[in-house]
Order: structure tokens, then sequence, then C-alpha cells
């Protein structure tokens, strides 16, 4: 299907490389790329011998055990049907949990896989979904998020290792947000959402057989407030917020004293922070400019750890051994594939473990994007990320297709897309936008299209087209438009409402009716309705505007050729 998206561009905008443009390749060569993710619970087995991660080389995603001695991968699952997502090993022995839908329906599942290969499903209720949240320290327990009694709400439960056997640790009533349970059982974090920028973090004392949480973050006007998780000891809670400037920072709370201290800061959000076991390991990501900057500190000397040479690429993920001896990482760039690769902090050595990159592709045929801003219609710097063919000139100007991230709130971010790549290899300059209302850039720029989708951010993207008309190796008469889910609905958005401005358009699985998804929400988004309607509109009061902003209504504006891509299970 993104094959034909290509050729619709290429169509329309008719393909602008010569015969001397670098080696070629088709769209099957690009997704024949391999994607590999691993698990967020216990990554390494209880022997140290192995990793579990989520793999599609057989053509669907399946969990796979990954040899740390260099012996073959080892298939735990083998849907041909289902993706199948690797989760966590068990604590003391070979057994894994993974999860999985049915055809795409987004009713996530999740599932023992006992040692003899066998899958166990933890849902009694077919209609429900469910989550992992963690584990107990002592390993003899792990916790569930169920929606089984109430479609809106999930409950937590708590599962035993030796026979599955559950019980109730918190009915969610409220449709609380749980985010984090301590090590020891003790403590639970619960987010309530007040609107898209304002949102407060609840402590309850399980232990204490209190109903009532206690807030934790009392504040006056709007600041985001999240929890992540708590330390190994379970002493403080780990959370984030924009309190005290544009980015978000990380900070612990003290659940015996309530103190607050800050743990990170930098000049722009922090995106993720983690402990290994013991807590002698710091691991903080900063969402740096559309890419991921990581660090990891010893907290018993204070000091950075240095790793060994790498290849140029971003530290996306780091994965602590049991023993704290040896490292996990993943790696990945725009022109290299998420890859993993070990680290032995003893030795000071590396070692790589998967070849994502479909190996009939050179990697120096691909393209680097490069970060840049333009201006919109109000003077506002629009962040960007460029990806220029490697043959454009001044004297051969190339067609140019302006990308635009779902969300509302996502940013297009550095790292491999098969997509794009496609598209600049066969000669099509590529601006990934992100337009006002993108993340990534301050609370301020995050919350400025607030309820003016279909108007200002509309604009940063006819915006993108004019700038890129400006570039002299850009034929500005070629520009088309793509995107998926809130993108889509961009695509849709700029060719009904600025008919003028591109020549194609591929809308893949946008919203083209905001009165009707508005008014549709799955059950299980109750939680974060609230912020939905605050950033959108409700449809009760603003449905006039969704129909105005709503490319359905106005389909006979639209002039250039589109596409539209949807699956037909999309909840």
């Amino acid at each position: 299907m993104f094959a034909k998206s290509v050729w619709l561009i290429g169509a329309v905008l008719i393909g602008g490389c010569s015969s001397s443009a670098p080696e070629r390749y088709d769209a099957s060569a690009f997704y024949s790329t391999t994607s590999y993710t691993v698990a967020e619970g216990f990554a390494w087995s209880a022997d140290g011998q192995k990793l579990l991660l989520t793999s599609d080389e057989s053509g669907i995603a399946n969990a796979y055990a990954l040899s740390m001695t260099g012996a073959a991968k080892a298939a735990l699952t083998g849907s041909t049907t289902d993706s199948t997502y690797a989760v966590s090993w068990f604590p003391g022995d070979a057994r894994a949990l993974v999860r999985a839908d049915r055809g795409g329906n987004e009713l996530m599942h999740l599932y023992v896989r006992e040692s003899s290969g066998a899958l166990r499903d933890l849902m009694p209720d077919s209609t429900g979904k469910a989550d992992f949240l963690g584990w107990a320290a002592d390993g003899s327990s792990f916790y569930v998020l169920s929606n089984e009694r109430d479609p809106k709400t999930f409950d937590l439960y708590r599962y035993s290792v030796q026979d599955y056997t559950r019980s109730l640790v918190f009915k969610n009533q409220l449709a609380w947000e749980i985010t984090a349970i301590s090590g020891d059982g003790r403590y639970l974090a619960l987010v309530k959402n007040h609107s898209s920028a304002d949102s407060d973090i609840y402590l309850l004392d399980v232990s204490s057989g209190e109903s009532a949480p206690q807030l934790i973050t009392k504040h006056t006007g709007e600041v985001a407030y999240s929890a992540s998780g708590f330390t190994p000891d379970s002493g403080k809670l780990i959370y984030s917020t924009d309190e005290h400037g544009e980015f978000r920072q990380a900070w612990t709370y003290d659940v015996a004293t309530a103190a607050k201290s800050l743990l990170v800061k930098a000049d722009w959000d922090v995106r993720s922070v983690s402990f290994s076991a013991s807590g002698r390991y710091l691991v903080w990501s900063i969402n740096q400019d559309a890419r991921t900057v990581t660090h990891i500190r010893d907290t018993q000397t204070n000091a950075e750890v240095v790793l060994p040479k790498l290849p140029k690429a971003d530290v996306l993920k780091v994965y602590f051994s049991r023993d704290e001896q040896r490292l996990a990482l993943v790696l990945g760039s725009d022109i290299s594939p998420n890859d993993i690769y070990s680290v032995d902090l003893n030795a000071g050595t590396s070692k790589r473990l998967t070849h994502a990159l479909n190996p009939k592709i050179r990697e120096d045929v691909l393209v680097m994007s490069q970060v840049v801003r333009y201006q919109s219609f109000d003077g506002l710097q629009i962040p960007a990320l460029l990806y220029r063919p490697k043959l454009a000139s001044a004297t051969q100007r190339v067609p140019a297709v302006v990308w635009v991230h779902g969300g509302p709130g996502g940013q297009s971010r550095t790292g491999y897309s098969a997509m794009i790549q496609h598209l600049v290899n066969h000669g099509y300059a590529v601006l990934a936008a992100n337009n006002r209302g993108s993340s990534g850039y301050g609370k301020t720029f995050f919350h400025s299209d607030d309820k003016r989708h279909g108007d200002v951010d509309l604009q940063d993207i006819v915006h993108a087209k004019q700038y890129l008309a400006g570039l002299d190796w850009v034929d500005g008469q070629r520009v088309g438009i793509m995107g998926h889910s809130y993108g889509g609905y961009m695509v849709g958005a700029a060719l009904a409402f600025s008919p003028q401005t591109f020549n194609a358009g591929i809308d893949i699985f946008g919203v083209m009716n905001w009165a009707r998804t508005l008014s549709s929400v799955p059950p299980w988004w109750e939680a974060q309705k609230k912020s939905i309607y605050d950033e959108m509109g409700d449809p009760a009061t603003d449905a006039e505007r969704h129909r105005r902003i709503s490319p359905l209504f106005h389909a006979k504006n639209i002039r250039a050729p589109l596409l539209v891509v949807q699956g037909k299970n999309d909840p």
C-alpha cells in the first residue's frame, strides 16, 4: 500500500531524479528491515544469558529470546496473524509475559508464555483489556491492570507467580490513571487529568486499607504532572512536571517525609528516568531538538558512565543486567534502524547483537536529516527535519513531500523511517514538520493550538510548503503532503481548506469527521477523555466548530489527487 502511496506522489509530482541518481531500492527493500524492541519489564533472563525482545523478522511481531553468547535467536511465540509483543521475563525462571490483541482491535490481553511454549491468557473477559504494571520486589507476584469490571476504568490485580491466582489490589471506581506501584506493594501512584495542561498526582497507601488517595501535587494555575515509577527501595516516587519552566523536569517525592527534590533538569524535556535494580546507576534521556540524548550516572561516585566506542547513533534505551555488570543498549539513527548492543562495564567492550537494516541496502545511500526552522504566518519559528536527496541541486531541482506526524501532540523525531527513506531514495525531498502543538518544544508551543486545530496548525503546514518552495534545489510546483492519524487529518484539511497549496495528498488512517470521532472515543480512554476534550473541544458544546474543521463536509473543495489508506478494524 505504501509503495502505491509513493507511486501516487510520483505520478502527480513526476519524479525528479536522473539516471545518475544513487542506487535505488524498491519499497519492499526498505520495509524488509527488521524491527527490534527490548522488553520493558525484566529484559535480561534470570541466568543473565538471554534478552527478551520483540522482532517482526517473520513478517509479524513475535517474542524472541536473544542469546548473549552468539547463538541464534529462539522464537518464543509463532503467531502468523496477530502481533505479539514481549513484556517481561519472570524473575526466577524461563517463563515470560507477552501481550497481543486480535486483528488490531486494540483489546490487548496479557499472556504467560510457559516454559513448555504454551500461552495462558490472564484476561478472563474476551472483550476487556489488560496491561502489565510491574513486579513485586521479591519476585513473588506481578501486577496487572484490567477493565473487565467496567470498560471505562482499569482496576489493579496482583497475580501469584506460582499458580496465577489473583487478588484485587485497587478497585478504580473514579477512573484514576494508575501509573506505578512501589516494589514493596505498599504505595500506588494515581494521576487525575483536569485538562490537557493541568493534572495532579495522588498517592495511596494500599497497606493502610484507606480508600482515599492523598494529593501530593497541590498547586495553583495550570501545571502538568506525571508519575513514572518508584525508586528501587520504594522510598521515593519519581515524577515529571513542567511546574518550574517551559520544559519537563524529573523530581522525587519522599513518601515518608513528603519532601520533594529535583532529580534531573535540562533546557529540553526530560524524556525518561530509571534506576538499575540496586539503585546504583541512574539513567535519564533528554528530548533534545527531536533527538534522544542519554546519560548514565554512577550514584556512588556521582560520575557519568563512559561507554566504549559505539556507532554514531542515538542511545535510545538502556537495560542493566541483574548483576549490573552489563548493559543492553538500543541504538538508532536516520540511516540505521534500531539495533541492540551489549556492553561489558568491567571490560569496557561492546558487541553488536542484531543487524536490522536489510543487507541489500547500503547505509551510505541513505540520508541523514537536518534540523531546520521556518517562519509561519505569524512569525513563529516552526522546527522540522529536512531530508535532502543526494543529487538535489539548483540545476536538478526535486519534488518534495511535507510529512505531518500524528497526535495531535506528537513529534517528528530522528530515526529510521522506511517510508521517508524510500521517498528520499527515489528523489523526493521530505520535510517532517513539527507544527505548533507538537511536543518537545516547551509547554507554550505545545498548547498553542488548543481548540485551534485546522486553523493555526494548518497554517504552519501551508507555510512548510512555502519554505520548501523557497529552497533553490526544490521544485515548488511539485509538492505533496502525507501523514497518519492526526497527520492524516492535516492532509485532508490542507487539501480541503487550502486547495491550491499541495499537488497531491496521502491520508493514512486520518480523522476526517471530528464530530463523529470525538463523540465515539473508546471507553478505555475515560481517564484521558477530559484532556482530549479540553484540547480538541467537547462534542456536546463544540460540534459546530468540529463540523467546520472536518474535511468530510468540505470534500467538494478538494482539487488535488487524494489517496486514503485505512484499516477496516480501527476502533
